[in-house]
């Protein structure tokens, strides 16, 4: 049974990672899976993991991880996964890193790697204040970073430990970015 290449992308807003994960998804052909692109297509489609999704939505509350879990796995069986996928979003905590690892050892059919895009706050900064959101703001960009890092630095340590984390600094040209994301995934 061959191996297909589990990559997870990790990385602040503005890290620019969809953007990365899109392109590399292109030359690898797997897909790039966002867990809340695909929350709002199960929702939208009424699958029955959409149905008990919108009823959290409804109540204006985070859809549980038991059923995001559930998301992912129907995800990643479908034929387009079969030789891979880029994670974009997910895991966002260690309990979802911890279950993502237990269903990836029941697929028993991917190797997972986790890539963090390292970039400065202070680009982080300009780059959201560029794309001219609204609600961004430097207070709540500076919040939306602290929120971050307080719950994405504990799932970074959490692949480090394991040997499956790569970083890569984000705050160059995005060819360079790219480049340097093929030469790490192989």
């Amino acid at each position: 049974m061959s191996v297909g290449k589990g990559l997870i992308f990790l990385g602040p807003p503005g890290s620019r990672k969809g953007t990365q994960a899109q392109k590399l998804s292109k030359e690898l052909t797997i897909p790039h899976i966002s867990t809340g692109e695909m929350l709002r297509e199960a929702i939208r489609n009424q699958t029955p993991l959409g149905q008990k999704a919108q009823a959290y939505v409804d109540l204006g509350e985070l859809v549980p991880d038991e059923l995001l879990l559930g998301l992912i796995e129907e995800r990643l069986k479908q034929d387009d996964a079969k030789n891979g996928w880029i994670l974009d979003g997910f895991p966002r905590n260690v309990p979802q890193a911890e279950f993502l690892a237990k269903l990836l050892q029941k697929l028993a059919t991917f190797s997972q790697q986790a890539i963090n895009l390292d970039v400065p706050d202070d680009v982080i900064i300009k780059r959201l204040l560029l794309r001219g959101r609204k609600d961004d703001n430097e207070d709540t960009i500076r919040r939306r970073l602290e929120v971050y890092r307080e719950k994405t630095q504990p799932v970074l340590d959490y692949y480090s430990r394991q040997e499956k984390l790569s970083s890569i600094n984000g705050d160059r040209q995005p060819e360079e970015v790219t480049k340097d994301l093929k030469a790490v995934v192989g």
